[in-house]
């Protein structure tokens, strides 16, 4: 067995722990726009805080590991894999939404939610989308 594959299954476990989190997080924010009782939106926002600072650990780990799988690989391979290049630019998008969820759970914290649930619910499917792009990029490694 060799190191890349050791590096590549880590990738993928922490990827899919991190999507789990990514995937419910906005349902969260759903329930929380719909709900106007205090009691419920003060566990909603203790469920939303706890959620995101343990899926982040994961979101850290992903990168970790699809680094090191890419300086294994070496960099010929990654100057030749012009598929990973797109892959990686909607790696960052990812990244980007993860770090916007801070930004909304801070509004949620200090009741400052101005979004709808009709919002979190569009927001809710982006990460479905971009995933669904990944892993066809990652499993047909198109020639782009």
């Amino acid at each position: 067995m060799t190191l890349v594959l050791v590096y590549k299954a880590l990738h993928m476990f922490f990827m899919v722990a991190w999507f789990a989190g990514i995937f419910y997080l906005p349902r969260l924010f759903v329930y929380h726009a719909l709900n106007e009782e205090k009691s419920c939106s003060a566990m909603l926002k203790v469920m939303e805080r706890r959620l995101l600072l343990f899926v982040t650990p994961f979101a850290v780990l992903t990168a970790v590991f699809g680094a090191l799988t890419i300086v294994e690989y070496g960099r010929e391979w990654f100057r030749a894999s012009m598929w990973l290049h797109y892959k990686l630019v909607l790696v960052i998008i990812l990244y980007i939404y993860h770090g916007y969820c801070f930004k909304l759970l801070a509004d949620f914290k200090h009741d400052r939610n101005t979004r709808s649930d009709r919002f979190y619910r569009i927001f809710n499917e982006f990460p479905v989308l971009i995933l669904l792009a990944i892993i066809f990029l990652a499993v047909l490694k198109p020639a782009l």
